[in-house]
C-alpha cells in the first residue's frame, strides 16, 4: 500500500522546502511540492525532488563497515562497536589533541547531531573540531559577530519588500541561497522586478542569477571588496550616508567611511573590472532607493579578502540606513530560540585557541578545515593520530585533496559515520552507517537562524528504521559510552542525561521550576522531547503552560503544514549581543585589514593573470549527491572558459585541457563559452570520484574533476584561515597524456 500526501521538510539544503512524499513499505516512491506550506508555498528544486532516488540508492550502506586484512568488509554492530572500543580510547588517553573531528553539512540539519552530538564531542576532549563552515562562511560569520555579538545572528534580505538587491558573490537560482532561507528565490526576483524594484548581480560568470538581473557586473574574482569601497568613498563624498532605524545605535560610522574614502571609483576599477561611472551610478542608486539590501555568499568569503567583503555589505546597509527596517537588511527570530533570543553574549567566539602547526585561529568553537592534513602528517606533540568524520568528505572538501589523502591514509585509527563508501570512509577503519532521511523527525534549529519569514514548522518521522538500522543519536550514546569507559551505558540512560541539562537551561529561560518543565514535556523521550523543551522555551513558546496559546511540538503536530509568524519584524536594540549593546561598525581588526587591501592594489589589478573560480550545479549538494542524483555527463564538471581566452591559447570547445596551478593539476573537457569574464576559468566543486575503494557506482561512472586539486590548503585568508577558492592563478593548455602524471587525469 502506498501512502501519499506526507508532509515532510526537505533536508537538503537551506530553502527547507516543504514537500509531499509517496511512501511504500520501503520507503519513498515519488515527491512533490508541498502547495500548502506556510514557508515554501509549493516550491522544491531538482535535489529535493530527487530525495527518494537518495533513500532507495542502492550504493548506499545500510550495515556497518569494518576494516579487516586491510579491507572493509560488511559487519554487525556489535563487531562495528567492539573495533571502535579497541582502537579509538587508547589513542584519545594518550593525548585528547591525538584526535579530531569532521562533521559535515548534513549533521547540521539533523536533530540527532545538533542535541547528541555535543556529549559526544565533551568525551571525546579534543580542540580539533573542523567543519565546512571554515571552507564557505567564516568570514560572514566572524562580520556578523564581530557587528551584532553572534557568528548566527546574520542581516538577512528582505526580498519580498525591498526595491533594489545587490548580490554579490552568490547564485541563488541554482543554489537555493546560502546562510538565508529563502525557497522559491527566482518567484521572489521576478515580483520584485514586477513591482518596479531591479536586481544588481555582481559575479564574475553570468550565471542562472545574473541572466535574470536589470544589471550584471562581470567583476573581477577577488574585487567585491575594492567594489564596496569604491561604493562607500561615493556615500562619503555625496554625504548621502544614513543611519535610519539604527541611529543612535552605532558606533564607529563616521571613521569606516573616512576609511573608505580614498577608494574613489577611479581608485579601485582596475580591479574590480568594471568602469568607475558604473560603480558611481550603483552607489548613488543605492542610497537614493526608498529601500534597498545587499546580500552577499560564498564567493566573497572564499577568497583572499573574504572578511573583509563581508563586513563592508554590513557597512553598506548600516550606513545607508537599511539595517532592521522593512525592504533591507533584517533579523530572523528563530522559533526554537538561539543566541539571538537567549540572555548572554558579549563574548568574541575567535582565536581562543589556535592549531599545532600553523598556529591558524579557531571560531565559533571550530579550527580551520585547510589545516587538517597538516595536524596529521606533521609529528610532535599532539599529532592528530585518530579522525571521526560525521557526513562529511573532506577528501572532496577540503582543498589539498592530495595532502588530505595522504593524511587519511596515514591515521592510526578513522571512524566515519556515513551513508557511502566515498573518496573519505575508503579510508576509515569502521564506517557506521545513517538509516534512511525519512526515519527521523525534522526541525531545523540552525537554519531558523535564517528565515526571511518567521515560521514553525515539523516533520515527524515517516518510516522505521529498517531492520539493522540503527538511528544516530543511539550510535552517539554508544560511542559516547565507549569514549567515557562505560560500555554499558544505555541509550534511554544517556538520553536522560542528555534531557537533565536541557531541561535545567530550559526551566532558566522560560523562569519556570524544573519539576514544571519535566512534566510539561511527558512522555516524550529522545530528540523529540528536546525540540519540545526548545520550542515551550523559545520567543513563541507556551513557558510550560504558562502561555496555553504558545509554540510547543504538540502545537505543531496539529499544523503539519507549519505555522507563519509573518514577516520580519525589526528587532533592534534587543537582538544585539555585543559587549556594550551596541553596534561597532569600525572594529579594530577589520579597519586593519584594509591595509592589506591598500598595499595590494597594483599587484591585484594586474590583467594578465588566467584566475579560477568556483561554480555550483543545481542537482548538486557538495559531492555526496553525485551518486544518487548523477549528472547526465563528465561535460557537467567541464571547465569555463571565455572565448578570448580560448582563442589566444588554439583551444575549441571539447577540448580536453591540462589546468595547473600552484598546488596540482587537473585535466578537465573544455566548454568555451562567453558567460564567464575574460581572464576567468570555472570549474564546479565535490567531483573527482576516482580511485579504488569507492562504493559509488553511477558518480564513479562521471568522475569530473576534482577542483580541491588545485586549491592550496597552504594559502588561506588570514583573519579566519579560511580556505582560498575563488581566485587562483591557474595555466591551462592542450592536454597532453605524456606530460600529465595519470594521477591527476
Amino acid at each position: 500500500m502506498v501512502h501519499r500526501d506526507v508532509r515532510r521538510i526537505c533536508p537538503l539544503c537551506e530553502a527547507t522546502c516543504g514537500l509531499l512524499v509517496d511512501l511504500d513499505k520501503d520507503g519513498p516512491v515519488a515527491l512533490r511540492p508541498n502547495p500548502d506550506d506556510v514557508f515554501s508555498a509549493g516550491h522544491a528544486c531538482a535535489k529535493g525532488l530527487g530525495l527518494a532516488a537518495t533513500d532507495r540508492d542502492p550504493d548506499r550502506l545500510r550495515t556497518p563497515m569494518v576494516r579487516e586484512g586491510g579491507r572493509l568488509r560488511a559487519a554487525t554492530w556489535a563487531e562495528a562497536f567492539a573495533a571502535v572500543a579497541r582502537r579509538l580510547p587508547p589513542l584519545v588517553a594518550q593525548d585528547r589533541r591525538a584526535a579530531a573531528v569532521y562533521t559535515g553539512n548534513p549533521a547540521a540539519h539533523h536533530l540527532d547531531h545538533t542535541f547528541y552530538l555535543p556529549a559526544f564531542l565533551g568525551a571525546l576532549g579534543t580542540p580539533n573540531l573542523f567543519s565546512p563552515a571554515s571552507l564557505d562562511t567564516l568570514p560572514k560569520n566572524l562580520a556578523t559577530m564581530l557587528l551584532y555579538g553572534t557568528g548566527l545572528g546574520v542581516a538577512l534580505p528582505d526580498l519580498d519588500r525591498t526595491d533594489l538587491v545587490l548580490l554579490l558573490g552568490t547564485n541563488p537560482l541554482v543554489s537555493n541561497g546560502s546562510t538565508v532561507c529563502m525557497p522559491g528565490f527566482g518567484d521572489r526576483l521576478a515580483a520584485l522586478r514586477a513591482r518596479g524594484g531591479r536586481v544588481v548581480v555582481a559575479d564574475p560568470a553570468r550565471t542562472r542569477t545574473a541572466e535574470v538581473a536589470d544589471l550584471h557586473l562581470p567583476v573581477r574574482p577577488n574585487s567585491d571588496a575594492h567594489l564596496l569601497l569604491g561604493m562607500l568613498s561615493v556615500i562619503a563624498a555625496d554625504g548621502s550616508a544614513c543611519l535610519g532605524a539604527a541611529d543612535g545605535l552605532v558606533d564607529g560610522a563616521d571613521e569606516v567611511l573616512g576609511l573608505a574614502a580614498p577608494f574613489t571609483p577611479e581608485v579601485v576599477a582596475p580591479v574590480v573590472g568594471i568602469p568607475p561611472e558604473t560603480i558611481r551610478d550603483l552607489a548613488r542608486s543605492f542610497a537614493a532607493a526608498e529601500r534597498a539590501v545587499a546580500h552577499a555568499r560564498i564567493g566573497t568569503c572564499t577568497q583572499g579578502y573574504g572578511s573583509l567583503a563581508n563586513w563592508l555589505v554590513e557597512v553598506l546597509n548600516i550606513v545607508t540606513g537599511r539595517l532592521d527596517t522593512p525592504g533591507g537588511a533584517m533579523f530572523a527570530k528563530p522559533p526554537g530560540g538561539g543566541p539571538t533570543t537567549w540572555p548572554g553574549g558579549g563574548k568574541l567566539l575567535t582565536g581562543r585557541w589556535h592549531s599545532r602547526v600553523r598556529g591558524l585561529p579557531e571560531s565559533l568553537g571550530e579550527l580551520p578545515a585547510a589545516c587538517l592534513a597538516e595536524e596529521i602528517l606533521t609529528p610532535g606533540e599532539g599529532q592528530v593520530r585518530a579522525l571521526v568524520t560525521i557526513a562529511g568528505n573532506p577528501a572532496r572538501s577540503v582543498p589539498g585533496s592530495e595532502h588530505v589523502e595522504e593524511a587519511l591514509a596515514s591515521l592510526d585509527f578513522m571512524l566515519s559515520l556515513d551513508t557511502y563508501l566515498n573518496e573519505t570512509t575508503r579510508h576509515a577503519d569502521v564506517v557506521l552507517p545513517a538509516p534512511g532521511l525519512l526515519t527521523h523527525g525534522h526541525f531545523d534549529l540552525t537554519l531558523n537562524h535564517f528565515q526571511i519569514r518567521d515560521a514553525a514548522r515539523w516533520s515527524p518521522a515517516a518510516l522505521d528504521p529498517a531492520p539493522g538500522e540503527l538511528p544516530e543519536w543511539h550510535q552517539l550514546a554508544r560511542l559516547t559510552g565507549i569514549l567515557r569507559g562505560d560500555p554499558d551505558l544505555t541509550v534511554t540512560a544517556f538520553d536522560d542525561e542528555v534531557a537533565d541539562q536541557a531541561i535545567r537551561r530550559a526551566a532558566k529561560l522560560a523562569r519556570r521550576p524544573e519539576d514544571v518543565v519535566r512534566a510539561a514535556v511527558e512522555p516524550r523521550r529522545g530528540p523529540e522531547r528536546l525540540l519540545d523543551l526548545r520550542l515551550r522555551s523559545g520567543p513563541y513558546g507556551d513557558r510550560f503552560g504558562e502561555d496555553p496559546s504558545g509554540l510547543t511540538l504538540a502545537v505543531l503536530e496539529e499544523h503539519p503544514d507549519g505555522i507563519d509568524y509573518g514577516p520580519l519584524r525589526p528587532r533592534l536594540p534587543d537582538v544585539l549581543r555585543t559587549p556594550t549593546g551596541r553596534i561597532d561598525v569600525a572594529p579594530e581588526v577589520l579597519m586593519a585589514d584594509v591595509e592589506r587591501l591598500r598595499a595590494g592594489l597594483e599587484a591585484d589589478a594586474a590583467p594578465d593573470r588566467l584566475v579560477m573560480i568556483n561554480r555550483r550545479q543545481r542537482r548538486g549538494m557538495n559531492s555526496w549527491l553525485h551518486n544518487a542524483l548523477p549528472h547526465r555527463t563528465d561535460a557537467e564538471s567541464a571547465l569555463l572558459m571565455h572565448p578570448d581566452d580560448a582563442a589566444s591559447r588554439d583551444l575549441v570547445d571539447g577540448d580536453e585541457v591540462v589546468v595547473r596551478s600552484g598546488a596540482g593539476q587537473v585535466t578537465a573537457e573544455l566548454r568555451v563559452d562567453d558567460a564567464i569574464r575574460p581572464g576567468v576559468v570555472s570549474l564546479p566543486h565535490g567531483w573527482g570520484h576516482d580511485g579504488g575503494g569507492l562504493r559509488m557506482r553511477r558518480a564513479t561512472a562521471s568522475p569530473g574533476t576534482n577542483v580541491n586539486a588545485l586549491a592550496d590548503d597552504l594559502v588561506v585568508e588570514p583573519l579566519t584561515g579560511i580556505a582560498i577558492f575563488s581566485g587562483i592563478t591557474v595555466e591551462v593548455e592542450a592536454h597532453d597524456h605524456a606530460t600529465v602524471p595519470a594521477a591527476a587525469r
